[in-house]
């Protein structure tokens, strides 16, 4: 069930004062180069980090883009936070179109920069599951090919603070073991222990975690009794925190909607990374380092 119009008053509420400044900077600092103003007359229109912030208002919110701009005119606190006039806000048409101007980079980095506002414990967690596609007609699934139900969705998270450090989408069903590693690689630096069920059971991840300096906590398939004895050997209080990327994966649904809206594939992927990188910034309002 999602959240009440009163629950997201009360939450905006709190995030109007503590979060818009860290939105903003990190909607900035995912923009390459020198941030532009906010606005400038003719063809320099909006910045990106304007759009940026608004997508990220919207996920949040959970309103439609012209739900979500008459909203934004009353609430001129936040709007001033853009560097912006309420008369100065773009049409919802605008917004959503920017959307998908926007190269896939931009919001990489603004996941990748909201994972780093976060005090990271000793455990992280991997697992994956399939995040359902907006029902479509019969003729536009024949005219674009959509066959596929669900997005193949993997998440690499924090085990204590449940921030979630990256994240893989595909509309195949590739072996979770592969994307494990792919996920692994990119973030070495914030792992200590590695934690996944026995989709992930691949001596060759075991292997290169190991090799750099990465404690692998993963189950194996239990084929015969080599792999039974290894999991009887394996520490179950690590292992068990696995459960918290069930639990992120429950809130991005409980919070964020359990279906993706966007109609094409690369506009399915922005909106999910997207989704995580909201969750990470509000778990950073809710609980702020001390």
């Amino acid at each position: 069930m999602l959240r009440s119009e009163k629950q997201r008053s009360q939450l905006l509420l709190r995030a109007s004062k503590h979060g818009p400044e860290r939105v903003v900077s990190l909607a900035q600092k995912a923009v390459v180069g020198e941030p532009d103003p906010a606005f400038e007359d003719g063809d320099g229109g909006y910045a990106d980090w304007v759009i940026v912030v608004i997508h990220g208002l919207r996920e949040y919110l959970d309103h439609t883009y012209r739900r979500l701009l008459d909203v934004l005119h009353e609430m001129h606190g936040i709007v001033a936070q853009l560097d912006l006039a309420v008369a100065e806000l773009p049409d919802f048409t605008t917004v959503c179109t920017r959307k998908q101007d926007l190269e896939m980079r931009i919001w990489r980095i603004l996941s990748r920069l909201s994972a780093e506002v976060h005090d990271l414990g000793d455990v992280q967690a991997i697992d994956a599951t399939g995040m359902d596609r907006i029902a479509a007609s019969q003729h536009y699934a024949k005219r674009t090919n959509y066959t596929f139900e669900a997005v193949k969705t993997t998440l690499l998270s924090d085990c204590k603070t449940g921030a979630i450090l990256d994240i893989h989408c595909s509309m195949k069903q590739p072996h979770d073991s592969k994307i494990g590693w792919q996920m692994v690689k990119r973030n070495l630096d914030k792992l200590n222990i590695l934690t996944a069920d026995k989709g992930y059971d691949w001596w060759l991840l075991r292997q290169r975690l190991r090799a750099e300096g990465v404690k692998p906590v993963i189950k194996y398939r239990e084929f015969g009794w080599h792999g039974i004895a290894n999991n009887l050997l394996q520490d179950d209080t690590i292992y068990h925190q696995r459960s918290n990327a069930e639990s992120t994966f429950f809130a991005l649904r409980r919070k964020y909607g359990e279906i993706v809206r966007a109609r094409t594939w690369f506009g399915q992927f922005r909106e999910l990374v997207l989704k995580c990188a909201v969750r990470n910034i509000e778990l950073s309002v809710s609980h702020p380092r001390p």
